[in-house]
């Protein structure tokens, strides 16, 4: 099986250990295991009930406990509608696997994270993308889709709220795109790992496994509950989905971790604590993110309505890629390029960690700019 390189993974494989402020960062400012306790009124005696867990697979889909709890996040989904994975990056992977074979047309929205379209290409799917613009707050024009989805297309992939742009899909855009697969019987793959960072209201949003009876959702621990180290995700879909699913699953996971699983499911039965935390930091951070964007003479961009990252997009004479590297060598600021999104003329900012580090950094990417003379000779 062939495979396109990964984009963003290798950059962030290639600089995050060499970077000092690190504004690539997608995740909301990570927990330890001690300030998860506090979170949820526990302390260091609770690690005691760890003592007697004997480490054998475990619970093969998850432990009833876990998914009840994962359940519990969604409006109509029970323990039957859930299995665990190996992150949100192991339910993409599994739901593609189980849903697309070879010819089947996919229709991806982009930009996304790469999985959703790079992985049915590598099955020898017929894979149609949807680009996001600007012009349109990046959210996808419906006339468009309704072009791409054919009779014969078996999936859409989408992302909501979406990275790397933090726009975000309300329930009536959702209802749309749900009557539109409907009229070509297509199965709608959702990634919610950003799920629950809206900037207003209750910061949760809609998930398409509520609203279509064939979407399929996937999600996390990483992004909005801030514990990426579980390397824990699952899939919300119907249950013909999940027992397909399974057979797959067979081959590459088991089971996850124990240890993950439970601290998993302490965290989502507080999820409204974890999630108020997370909520905190995001809204304050992009607060802080769209004063400097509007002093900032070189940059502009679409104010994110959700998740943890904005595009940037910057008014200089050089690419994404070589932007970046400059500026990490010479402020230690770390970026994502857009050309490892295919958005090339932009660059992906990550607010979600410490204020601290988030003000330093932008501080220092504003000296960056500031050195760029008027004819931006310092390109040439």
């Amino acid at each position: 099986m062939r495979i396109e390189p990964f984009g963003v993974e290798i950059w962030m494989n290639e600089w995050e250990t060499r970077c000092d402020w690190n504004l690539a960062e997608t995740c909301v400012e990570s927990l330890t295991i001690q300030e998860l306790l506090t979170l949820t009124g526990r302390n260091a005696n609770d690690l005691s009930d760890l003592l007697d867990m004997k480490m054998t697979y475990g619970a093969i889909e998850g432990s009833d406990r876990l998914r009840r709890a994962i359940a519990a996040l969604y409006d109509d989904q029970s323990v039957e509608n859930i299995i665990v994975t190996h992150g949100t990056i192991g339910a993409n992977m599994l739901v593609h696997r189980t849903l697309v074979s070879t010819g089947d047309r996919v229709v991806a929205i982009v930009p996304t994270y790469q999985q959703h379209y790079s992985i049915p290409a590598s099955i020898g799917a017929d894979v149609h993308q949807l680009q996001l613009r600007e012009e349109n707050a990046f959210l996808p024009n419906l006339d468009e889709l309704r072009d791409l989805v054919t009779p014969d297309t078996r999936l859409i992939a989408l992302n909501n709220p979406n990275n790397p742009t933090g726009a975000l899909m309300d329930r009536a855009m959702l209802e749309d795109i749900a009557v539109i697969a409907r009229a070509a019987g297509a199965w709608v793959l959702c990634d919610e790992v950003y799920r629950g960072t809206d900037q207003t209201g209750s910061g949760m949003t809609e998930s398409i496994a509520d609203i279509y009876e064939k979407g399929i959702s996937t999600a996390g621990m990483s992004k909005a509950y801030s514990l990426a180290g579980l390397r824990l995700g699952w899939i919300a879909a119907p249950k013909q989905i999940i027992g397909a699913v399974t057979i797959h699953r067979d081959y590459d996971t088991i089971s996850v971790g124990m240890i993950d699983d439970h601290f998993a499911a302490l965290a989502l039965e507080n999820a409204d604590k974890v999630l108020e935390r997370s909520q905190r930091i995001i809204r304050g951070n992009l607060a802080i993110l769209q004063a400097w964007v509007a002093q900032e003479p070189k940059v502009s961009w679409v104010k994110p309505d959700s998740g943890t990252t904005a595009l940037l997009k910057y008014d200089l004479p050089i690419n994404s890629r070589d932007f970046c590297v400059r500026l990490l060598q010479e402020t230690g600021v770390m970026l994502t390029p857009g050309s490892a999104l295919n958005m090339e003329g932009y660059v992906r900012i990550g607010y979600a960690n410490g204020s601290d580090i988030l003000r330093e950094g932008l501080s220092r990417i504003s000296g960056f700019l500031s050195k760029q003379g008027r004819d931006d000779s310092t390109f040439a």
